[in-house]
């Protein structure tokens, strides 16, 4: 089944809840580590909404843990959990994005759903760069 659609959408709202979750680590306890985690949260959200538009030759690279089921699982996963303190709009946003990882990690050992079309071309496999 092709789920490519549902999958893209999927990872834009996880992207602009990691965003948001950023945004909050500004507020309600400022302190100079949840000024860090925010700003470093609010990257990655921008990198995975970026992904599904455009993939730089070095995101496939140096990033690919991110076009397997698994390593985008687990990487939802670890932003999720570092979201998860003091205030409430971090423990939903951690919530939500830690949730959609296991879902994600999941999926991987279901046969029957393919990853999406963005995943499927940037993923050569290992050795497969030009030397």
């Amino acid at each position: 089944m092709d789920f490519s659609d549902s999958f893209r959408i999927v990872n834009l709202v996880v992207g602009v809840i990691m965003i948001l979750g950023g945004v909050s680590q500004f507020f309600f306890s400022p302190r100079i580590q949840s000024v860090v985690i925010g700003v470093y949260v609010i990257i990655f959200g921008a990198f995975v909404g970026l992904l599904e538009f455009q993939i730089p030759p070095q995101v496939s690279r140096y990033a690919s843990f991110m076009f397997s089921f698994i390593g985008r699982g687990i990487f939802y996963i670890f932003i999720g959990s570092i979201l998860l303190s003091d205030h409430w709009t971090r423990y939903v946003a951690g919530s939500i994005i830690g949730l959609t990882g296991v879902v994600y990690s999941a999926l991987e050992f279901v046969p029957s759903i393919e990853p999406p079309a963005n995943m499927r071309e940037a993923d050569q496999g290992w050795g497969a760069e030009e030397v």
